[in-house]
């Protein structure tokens, strides 16, 4: 008996798992990495992250999990769920999700760097002649803005808090599976209207919100 549940359990294990990215203020993520890597050599069908805190991935270790999740397997489908805000290069981890959720009134922030800054900064940081631990770290952080650049015009919205109705806006958020709840609930609501053609309008409302 034991030995079947223990199977059904890696079976379960294989389909679906999860990953909780608890964001610091402080630190890096080697250790979340790693995990992030153990999961993925499980080639499971669906690999759920969950970003929650009030914190932010450094850029390499953003970076680091980035080169990860680029070489899963084809068979597994990463779905990305931010629970709370979103800051600099947490940003683009969560981007990286097949299916990409947000809680409705997060905002992301990106700080303007290198490129994506004014003209006149922008060539006072390429003039630079030599790198510190503090210059290396930015240059991770500018290779992380233009990865988002592939996503959103990193320009044009860095340096302020932007809502999270703009990812709906660029199509960045899946609403398939809202939209189909409301397909269903309105199919619902069509298929009683037809048995009862006589029902008000606001009865029939009442049934689709059901």
């Amino acid at each position: 008996m034991k030995g079947n549940m223990k199977t059904k359990r890696t079976k379960a294990t294989r389909r679906n798992s999860k990953l909780l990215l608890k964001l610091r203020t402080w630190g890096r993520y080697i250790d979340e990495a790693y995990q992030l890597e153990s999961l993925l050599a499980k080639k499971p069908a669906r690999l759920q992250i969950e970003f929650v805190g009030s914190g932010e991935i450094p850029p390499d270790s953003a970076l680091l999990m980035r080169s990860m999740l680029l070489k899963r397997a084809p068979r597994t489908r990463l779905v990305t769920n931010a629970r709370s805000s979103l800051q600099g290069a947490t940003l683009l981890v969560w981007l990286l999700g097949d299916t990409r959720l947000i809680r409705e009134d997060a905002r992301f922030h990106l700080r303007p760097a290198g490129p994506f800054v004014a003209d006149e900064a922008s060539t006072r940081w390429k003039d630079r002649g030599f790198f510190d631990a503090g210059d290396m770290e930015e240059e991770d952080y500018v290779r992380v803005l233009h990865a988002i650049n592939e996503y959103l015009p990193v320009k044009e919205l860095a340096g302020r808090p932007v809502e999270a109705s703009v990812l709906k806006e660029f199509g960045l958020i899946d609403n398939k599976k809202g939209d189909g709840l409301l397909a269903t609930a309105f199919g619902r609501a069509k298929e009683r209207r037809d048995k009862h053609p006589t029902s008000s309008s606001k009865e029939l409302l009442k049934e689709a919100s059901q």
